[in-house]
């Protein structure tokens, strides 16, 4: 069953909001390298084990929603789903270089969400 495996937090000051989710729930959050500003989030639960991650990014325009990403099998397939059942996609189907596939949806209420599909194979 597609379970929420991701979550990404925009911010318009990164540091601050480091700072406050940080010392909030005691989240790990790290820059990682590559060609975009990002910062990795890792949490665990309360008995200490790894929970679901996410990460933090630059706010990109004013109502950059936070975004959870729904692990499916085949973007091309939710998509056509989502479509179906009355919802948009707002971004098509786009790699993240050997990690997978993305889409960000609006549902029937115009809340943001994305679908994921791993691929190592992705460019």
């Amino acid at each position: 069953m597609p379970t929420i495996v991701h979550f990404e937090i925009p911010a318009d000051d990164v540091e601050r909001a480091k700072e406050f989710y940080g010392s909030l729930f005691g989240w790990k959050i790290e820059k990682t390298p590559g060609p975009m500003d990002y910062w990795m989030i890792s949490t665990t639960n309360a008995e200490g084990e790894k929970a679901v991650d996410g990460g933090m990014l630059p706010r990109q325009h004013p109502q950059h929603p936070i975004t959870n990403y729904i692990d499916v099998p085949s973007i091309e397939q939710y998509v056509a789903k989502i479509e179906q059942l009355g919802g948009k996609v707002v971004v098509p189907k786009t790699a993240v270089p050997t990690f997978g596939y993305f889409a960000v949806c609006l549902d029937t209420e115009n809340n943001t969400f994305a679908i994921w599909e791993c691929d190592a194979g992705a460019s």
